[in-house]
């Protein structure tokens, strides 16, 4: 019967193991949800930025033609 207190340890072993493992697992998600916004807004950012230097050489480039 001592099988049984070892396999009872291990599936105690095992059950603890897998709480702590969730929680990281949990908090990754949320950072990888965070990340995913701080990502689009700069990326939206840059976006804006480019069409307005665009704009800027468009417009010197017609007032330096005339």
């Amino acid at each position: 019967m001592p099988y049984v207190l070892s396999l009872v340890l291990l599936v105690v072993g095992l059950v603890g193991l897998a709480w702590p493992v969730l929680r990281v697992f949990r908090g990754l998600r949320s950072f990888r949800s965070a990340q995913r916004e701080v990502v689009g807004g700069v990326a939206d950012r840059a976006g804006l930025l480019r069409a307005r230097f665009a704009g800027l050489r468009v417009a010197f480039s017609d007032r330096w033609r005339g």
